[in-house]
């Protein structure tokens, strides 16, 4: 089952392995909150995915990215919910 971490204050998707609707994230059964220290000890590990879902202004402005980070829309989940593997943990984070 993929497990889905989610990093600092707001989310807007959430991939699972049950299918479930992407709107629906909050309080999915394999959702986990992640500290940045904790993601600090895992950067590089190549079981991680790390997504920026901040919207593209925000993005695009902002001097701070994590390195290694891909950044997908959160508009539009479902253009690309299904590009990453399932046995991959997903760190999905906003700010």
């Amino acid at each position: 089952m993929r497990t889905v971490l989610v990093m600092l204050l707001w989310i807007t998707v959430s991939i699972s392995s049950t299918g479930a609707d992407p709107s629906s994230a909050y309080g999915a059964d394999d959702t986990v909150r992640m500290t940045q220290e904790e993601l600090k000890g895992r950067l590089g590990d190549p079981d991680v995915i790390i997504v920026d879902v901040r919207a593209e202004g925000s993005w695009k402005g902002s001097a701070s990215k994590i390195r290694g980070a891909v950044r997908e829309d959160p508009t539009g989940v479902e253009r690309w919910m299904n590009k990453y593997p399932k046995d991959k943990t997903m760190v999905f984070y906003c700010s």
